[in-house]
């Protein structure tokens, strides 16, 4: 089977997300290429050829790639999967991922399967459904399969043991169906949420944006990642650059911490997978303790302040 794996960096490196996504390639062939599209991305490249497992690592370089913009992006990545054979091709299940890959299925005229769990098969695949209530396996009879992957079920490759070799590849150009205007992008001393070892989430109990000066006490003293229902986010008290879930990001740090959070489907669909959660909340009947591994029944406004004050 020849799988290609297309890359997300910042052009100077290659992100987390793509080796956890070279993991999953691995378990349906040997021959893994990584595509590599922006603009003097020659870092990304080259931490991209280190990755285990990879065999190919191909670098599209071009200005009209420089923002990654999807209509951009698209055509030239159909175009190389149209010319190269490929049986399956995957991506991260992140924004950026999610934004690419259904693009190109369109111009390949192929379905997309999304969000796949679990590699059963060079043609079947789980994905979580309903919030990740449920379990799908899906068969697909396509030529070729185009895959999202939740970088949260599988583990990342080592991204210092590999030597692909690097080859340069043309093609890209600007469609001007879009143009990129301004970026404002978020700054933080904290861990990316997305990679964070321990992570601390309020909830709509958390009661305001002023309040959630608890929440942020208890990260820092973790040196630990911020994160918080959409409740919470919807009602202003956090920036959705926090919003954990279904319609958010999907973690499994090694520590979940979930405040003053009721634990709602769509909540857990994208935290279940930590490897221990703790839950505070006073409601002892909240469905986040279903999933808890710890919980403290208690009021967040004496307990959080009493925890952050004996770390």
């Amino acid at each position: 089977m020849s799988v290609l794996v297309i890359a997300e960096h910042d052009h100077k490196s290659v992100k987390d997300a793509t080796a956890i996504t070279v993991t999953a390639a691995k378990e349906l062939g040997s021959d893994i290429t990584v595509l590599v599209a922006g603009h003097e991305c020659s870092g990304a490249a080259e931490g991209a050829s280190k990755i285990e497992g990879v065999a190919k690592v191909l670098k599209i370089d071009d200005a009209s790639l420089s923002h990654r913009i999807a209509e951009n992006l698209a055509p030239v990545i159909a175009d190389h999967i149209k010319d190269a054979g490929y049986s399956h091709v995957l991506i991260a299940g992140s924004t950026f991922g999610k934004n690419v890959l259904p693009r190109v299925a369109a111009l390949l005229d192929t379905q997309q399967i999304t969000d796949i769990i679990a590699v059963e098969g060079t043609d079947t695949f789980k994905r979580p459904i309903y919030g990740g209530q449920a379990i799908a396996t899906v068969k697909s009879s396509d030529a070729i399969k185009l895959l999202t992957v939740r970088t949260t079920a599988f583990d990342k490759a080592n991204m210092d043991s590999g030597s692909a070799s690097i080859e340069d590849l043309g093609g890209a150009s600007d469609t001007g169906l879009t143009s990129f205007v301004k970026a404002e992008l978020s700054e933080s001393e904290r861990p990316d949420l997305t990679s964070a070892r321990v992570v601390v989430s309020g909830g709509r109990g958390v009661g305001s944006e002023d309040d959630f000066k608890i929440i942020e006490a208890l990260a820092d003293k973790l040196g630990a990642a911020m994160g918080a229902s959409r409740a919470a986010v919807d009602a202003g008290y956090i920036s959705n650059d926090y919003q954990v879930g279904q319609t958010g990001k999907a973690v499994a740090p090694d520590l979940y911490i979930a405040i003053g959070l009721s634990g709602a489907i769509q909540h857990l669909a994208g935290m279940k997978d930590s490897k221990i959660i703790v839950a505070i909340n006073k409601d002892e009947e909240a469905p986040i303790f279903n999933v808890a591994d710890y919980g403290l029944v208690a009021d967040l406004f004496d307990a959080v302040p009493e925890l952050t004050s004996k770390l």
